[in-house]
């Protein structure tokens, strides 16, 4: 059994005194950096290297923080304008996850590069910690490597803010396994849409 097996194990039991410790060391660091900063190394490497991340030249990790909770309307002094029953501003839940979120947030600093995935790595009352790995589509190393070379290609740009990412896809309902390819926003549609046909 390999070294990477042992730290998988140790993160199944986030509530070990173990974890608790580090999670809480690793936190306070983390509040004194900037909201996206670049990570000289994964910090769960476990993780990273199963979600495609390999030490070489080419891959970057970038650490982003994102603030928990539901997505307050953005409508000036709660004014909605509309019917009663669309007066909501504060309870309402974002249809993304906030991993999701996070990728977005790096891929539009890093214009440069390409968001391959993404993982959580902390939390605290107040933020969410997501690790992001990118890949640089012009380097080299990354070009020749036949493994990796498929996300140079230009239908791979902004991935991540298109719902294409792992986070994504999950955002959108795709791989629940039968019948996965309809999405429900396109189920809702296919359902609600009166179809008149001229020849009926």
């Amino acid at each position: 059994m390999g070294g990477y097996k042992y730290v998988t194990e140790l993160y199944k039991k986030k509530q070990s005194d173990v974890l608790r410790f580090l999670f809480r060391v690793r936190c306070w660091e983390y509040r004194q950096l900037n909201v996206i900063h670049r990570a000289s190394r994964p910090s769960r490497p476990d993780k990273a290297r199963r979600l495609g991340y390999k030490a070489k030249q080419g891959y970057v990790v970038y650490r982003v923080r994102v603030r928990r909770g539901n997505r307050k309307k953005p409508v000036p002094k709660g004014a909605t304008y509309g019917k009663p029953v669309r007066q909501g501003v504060n309870h309402l839940k974002f249809q993304r996850s906030l991993r999701s979120v996070a990728e977005e947030r790096v891929g539009r600093r890093c214009g440069n590069l390409r968001v391959l995935n993404s993982y959580w790595v902390n939390q605290d009352g107040v933020y969410k910690y997501f690790e992001v790995i990118l890949v640089d589509p012009s380097h080299k190393a990354i070009r020749r490597d036949p493994r990796i070379n498929w996300i140079v290609n230009p239908v791979h740009k902004r991935r991540e803010a298109r719902g294409l990412t792992s986070a994504g896809k999950q955002n959108r309902g795709l791989g629940k396994g039968h019948r996965y390819r309809h999405h429900s926003a396109a189920q809702w549609k296919l359902q609600n849409t009166l179809s008149l046909r001229r020849y009926r």
